[in-house]
């Protein structure tokens, strides 16, 4: 603009144009707001169109779906494995049976260890204890007429150095017999023994892994991963060294 306010002569060959410059700069806020609104829409609709062709290219979305559906299937089906396994009874499960040496004449305890808990209940004081959920206990299976009571006292003994506690499991036609080998045993023994009743025989010395001999008084060592030792043949005059390693979940 010249000072008559007239246009000058443009060289340049461009249209006229009238600039206004404001007096305060605050006035241009609105403007300066709504630009940067355009530009972030802008730079949104940029984005999705990019992963838009990105899934949309050489047909990549019909394979990622075939995938999550196919892992569907595998979890399902796990699922529905372990579900199946998880009731069965520890006779129908494979586990390592080892014999310690025998002591002072003893016939040698026999060892089964690495065996899933079955799906059984004891009844403790009228309470319902899903076997499955133990850790670090002992449960002493004893079989009628067993005249076992310094045998139950030995494993007392030892649920007591590893800090574990013990279930005495009784049948309707052992109750007497077990309550009888409750009573024998010492005050501090007591506190870490309790009589407890299985009624479903999921748990009872004539149902024992393969390799183990069956009616004997029998003990079920469970150890922190919730996985059982079964141990047969036992005397007070064995070590007692392999119980607690699978009550502590040391390896036997």
């Amino acid at each position: 603009m010249n000072p008559g306010g007239e246009p000058e002569r443009d060289e340049t060959g461009l249209p006229p144009v009238d600039i206004e410059v404001p007096d305060d700069a605050r006035d241009l806020d609105r403007d300066v707001q709504a630009y940067r609104r355009e530009q972030r829409a802008l730079r949104r609709s940029d984005r999705q169109g990019r992963w838009h062709r990105v899934l949309s290219k050489d047909g990549v979305v019909l394979p990622l779906l075939a995938c999550c559906l196919v892992l569907a299937l595998i979890t399902g089906t796990l699922l529905t494995v372990f579900t199946a396994t998880s009731n069965q009874s520890l006779t129908s499960l494979p586990g390592s049976v080892t014999t310690e040496p025998a002591t002072a004449g003893a016939p040698g305890m026999v060892l089964a260890g690495s065996l899933r808990l079955p799906a059984a209940e004891l009844t403790v004081e009228g309470s319902q204890l899903p076997v499955q959920s133990f850790s670090r206990a002992m449960l002493v299976l004893v079989p009628p007429n067993c005249g076992c009571a310094a045998t139950v006292r030995w494993l007392a003994e030892v649920t007591a150095k590893a800090s574990a506690f013990a279930f005495v499991v009784f049948t309707p036609a052992t109750r007497a017999e077990v309550q009888g080998l409750y009573r024998q045993l010492g005050r501090n023994l007591r506190q870490r023994v309790a009589p407890a009743e299985e009624t479903d025989m999921v748990l009872s010395p004539a149902r024992v892994p393969d390799g183990l001999p069956a009616g004997q008084l029998t003990a079920i060592l469970v150890g922190p991963d919730h996985l059982a030792t079964w141990v047969s043949r036992m005397s007070p005059v064995d070590s007692q060294v392999p119980l607690i390693r699978a009550l502590t979940g040391q390896s036997v």
